[in-house]
């Protein structure tokens, strides 16, 4: 029976955990495979394109032709002449100049899914099809929310991580302080003290409420030891009064098999609690403020090596314009191959950015109420006392 019941124990941990982690895994392998499959249909779509000389072209062409003739000798002194080229050239379109079997490639359509469905759009990439332009609002339509979903899912674990580890730093901290300001002499006796206050305190087999305080009476109430004795107390009351289990329906934790019900009904508890334990995160927005400039940062250092027109400056901020969802398009990458290894920074960024946002909506929300509750006590009018 122990040889049999040891491996039975790991296919229960093991599902266990499958189950733990297969609602998150879900929404990133949902959004992994809509965003490959967005880029096949847009490299199809917006590559197999005609390239057709519109009368927009031939006139920017006539225009530049008719410049060029009238070319000065010395360029850069006529002011007149740079500024009729900078006025021509604003009136051109990108698209004139850009092969599309070269921009709408795999890799360009998958960076273009990436800025459409994390709502960046940084505007140097666009469709101009009209089946491309109808296929990326339906494609937008259900991929934004998508990338939100997983950006929630994804915010309940960090929320997790970061509030155990502020909670477990607070604690931490108040042992050492409580270490620093107790002294060792009063730190024994208050423990001898204690350690007499609950060896007093005996609780005997089937004792009702009644019978312990009554043998309790001669003992002095130790205010630390209530809430823990009544837990006790009930929880013996409890087991006294459940009914006898049949043994016939435990079955189940000895063949996991038949726990179908248990872990269907598991996976939805975990689905349903998607965004509360963001709801529940209260760390300071200084701290979290701080992660963020340490994570731009760290990327703002790597960027570069990639791509040589940025130095740390224009790298932090391009990673800022993009985690906030921003995306000017001022500065682009040359390297799109780059963005796919660089999309899970983008994604963890953007689940820290709006964990911020979140604590400062909640902050914002709980001034509103001081500013909103202290207008009202001015206005209200003052009572007046009239005498007896």
């Amino acid at each position: 029976m122990a040889t049999t019941s040891q491996p039975l124990r790991g296919k229960t941990t093991c599902k266990k955990i499958f189950w733990a982690v297969f609602p998150h895994a879900c929404f990133i392998v949902s959004l992994v495979i809509y965003a490959f499959l967005g880029a096949l249909m847009f490299s199809h779509i917006e590559s197999t394109r005609k390239v057709t000389v519109s009368e927009e072209y031939r006139t920017f062409l006539q225009k530049l032709m008719y410049l060029a003739r009238k070319l000065p000798d010395n360029v850069t002194e006529n002011e007149t002449f740079n500024h009729n080229i900078r006025e021509l050239f604003n009136t051109a379109d990108p698209v004139w100049f850009i092969n599309p079997k070269e921009r709408w490639n795999f890799f360009g359509s998958l960076f273009f899914c990436c800025t459409v469905f994390t709502t960046v759009g940084y505007g140097n990439t666009y469709p101009v099809t009209r089946s491309g332009k109808y296929f990326c609002m339906l494609y937008a339509l259900f991929g934004i929310p998508l990338m939100f979903l997983v950006l929630t899912d994804m915010g309940d674990i960090l929320a997790t991580v970061l509030s155990k580890s502020y909670n477990e730093f607070r604690k931490l901290q108040s042992k050492v302080l409580a270490s620093k300001l107790c002294s060792g002499s009063t730190c024994s006796k208050r423990n001898e003290l204690k350690s007499r206050a609950q060896s007093k305190i005996v609780i005997n087999e089937p004792l009702t409420i009644m019978e312990v305080l009554r043998s309790q009476s001669g003992v002095k109430p130790v205010k630390y030891r209530n809430v823990e004795l009544f837990e006790m107390l009930i929880a013996r009351e409890n087991e006294n009064t459940q009914p006898a289990r049949n043994k016939s329906m435990e079955r189940w934790s000895s063949c996991p098999e038949l726990a179908g019900e248990k872990t269907v009904s598991r996976v939805i508890e975990n689905f349903d609690k998607i965004g509360k334990e963001l709801e529940k995160l209260d760390v300071p927005i200084v701290l979290m403020v701080l992660v963020i400039f340490v994570y731009i940062s760290c990327a703002a250092a790597i960027l570069p090596n990639w791509e040589k027109n940025m130095d740390f400056q224009e790298a932090f901020y391009f990673c800022f314009i993009t985690l906030t969802t921003i995306g000017f398009g001022d500065t682009k990458l040359e390297h799109p191959k780059f963005f796919l290894f660089f999309s899970l920074y983008i994604i963890i960024g953007m689940e820290i950015v709006f964990i911020v946002f979140k604590l400062v909506q909640d902050r914002l929300i709980v001034l509103y109420k001081k500013v909103i509750s202290f207008c009202a006590e001015k206005n209200m009018p003052s009572k007046k006392i009239y005498p007896k």
